[in-house]
């Protein structure tokens, strides 16, 4: 049995957030850069990066919740002094690295279709390697915390490494694209290898900062009964774990979609894109409160509630907005502060989530008797993939339903209607059903933590 330790060290926190620092530090280049790479500096046509895209996407919806119940599954079979999750991080920041600089600057040494293969290889390699990091780094959580101060902290921690990083990373690489060309694959190499360089820095003292300080033994001697169909069981039983899958659905369908027609509302409906730029500086204040302040707020109220709360505001905010949108002329600015703090309030769900999945994970053994953070975290990751695949194709489905023309100087009033609908009013309307998840499937109040507690005190003693 491992020693129980009190409390979090602030280097604990420290190199928990270095962790997702570590990882996006390449990853917010895939969502930013990597179409362009592949279209200007590769020369590859937009439709065959499409199909590509659609494959990647579904090697990652397979990947995550198979590494993460190899990972429950090796562990049940080695009983590792070392750790369960710790010893698959150092195994894959290398990895990590080595794939990253390779896709950004192998397929360009070569021509047609040896240049295809070698970019497809590369990035199911790449991602392979980012789910073997990503799926240990944040089912760590419940390893190294088990009450909600101390999860609200290393959520929080993890937030600022990744808003951090994804900063770092897209100041880094257009000062190389801006010196090199955006079609010369020299700057796309060099900005991917520094890129790489400072996450695996970042990734190995995530790995020397962090220790798995409680108790992850899977209860069971037998590895045999550690399967991937375990998962399907979890899905039956285990409520908050359901209810945080749908979260992840619908906050990430609201991000994405979001994300992905943000310019059009500044284009089209209020004539003046530049605007889009700094207004996600308004989500500042919003930001600030959940990583300042959210780890104390949860102490007060608990985590569910502080997420709950945000969720709620969001909504409120979303609703009015819209509201404004429809009967008055709204100042460009005025939006972009309302819009942002909306989304600002919605994101306390987005980086406090973590905590309450460690939550999931401990009622979970209470009612199965396994411990099994790998397919548990795994497949919430999967969760939020079908919600970021969904948003971002479903905004330009419903962008073309609205009757949106690129052709046009000025759209029509009724597609103008149809803008405000789709980046204000519904991702109001997925805010709220991730707030009814949490007010309605989630079943975690005080009377069952008090449950999972003492089963978590019978099986310590």
């Amino acid at each position: 049995m491992q020693k129980e330790k009190k409390s979090l060290s602030l280097l604990h926190k420290i190199g928990y957030g270095l962790g997702d620092a570590g990882g996006v530090m390449t990853f917010a280049l895939m969502s930013s850069t990597f179409s362009m790479y592949c279209t200007d500096a590769l020369g590859i046509s937009p439709g065959t990066i499409g199909i590509l895209l659609l494959i990647w996407n579904i090697w990652d919806f397979i990947n995550d919740p198979l590494m993460g119940a190899y990972i429950d599954k090796s562990y049940a079979r080695s009983n590792s002094s070392k750790g369960k999750f710790r010893p698959w991080i150092l195994r894959a920041t290398p990895l990590l690295c080595v794939s990253f600089i390779a896709l950004w600057s192998v397929p360009s040494l070569f021509e047609g279709l040896a240049r295809l293969c070698l970019l497809f290889g590369l990035k199911i390699i790449y991602e392979g390697a980012y789910t073997m990091f990503n799926i240990p780094m944040g089912s760590l959580l419940s390893a190294m915390a088990d009450n909600d101060e101390d999860r609200a902290a290393l959520s929080s921690a993890r937030g600022i490494g990744s808003a951090g990083a994804t900063l770092i990373s897209l100041f880094i690489m257009p000062l190389f694209l801006k010196r090199y060309g955006e079609t010369n694959a020299i700057g796309y190499a060099i900005g991917a290898a520094v890129c790489a360089i400072i996450g695996l820095v970042m990734c190995l003292g995530h790995y020397a900062l962090t220790e798995e300080r409680h108790n992850v033994n899977t209860t069971t001697d037998d590895p045999d009964n550690i399967k991937v169909s375990d998962i399907l069981q979890v899905v039956k039983v285990n409520r908050p774990f359901v209810a945080l899958c749908v979260h992840g659905v619908c906050i990430c369908m609201m991000q994405y979609l979001g994300n992905t027609l943000n310019n059009y509302m500044y284009s089209d409906v209020f004539g003046d894109i530049s605007i889009a730029g700094y207004g996600t500086l308004f989500s500042a204040p919003s930001m600030i409160i959940i990583f300042i302040a959210g780890p104390m707020i949860a102490k007060k109220i608990g985590l569910e509630k502080l997420i709950r709360y945000g969720l709620l505001i969001s909504c409120v905010l979303y609703v009015g907005l819209f509201v404004a949108l429809m009967l008055f002329k709204v100042n460009p600015w005025v939006y972009a502060v309302c819009s942002n703090t909306a989304m600002g309030f919605a994101f306390i769900s987005i980086y406090m989530q973590w905590g309450l999945l460690g939550e999931a994970i401990d009622y979970n053994e209470m009612i199965t008797g396994k411990r099994t953070e790998g397919s548990i975290y795994g497949t919430f990751n999967l969760s939020r993939r079908v919600g970021q695949t969904i948003g971002n194709s479903a905004a330009m489905l419903l962008l073309g339903m609205v009757g949106y023309n690129g052709a046009l100087t000025m759209q029509a009033p009724s597609t103008i209607t149809g803008i405000k609908v789709l980046c204000v009013l519904l991702p109001g309307i997925l805010v709220l059903g991730s707030w009814a998840t949490f007010r309605f499937l989630w079943n975690m109040d005080d009377k069952m933590r008090a449950k999972v507690d003492e089963y978590k005190t019978t099986k310590k003693a």
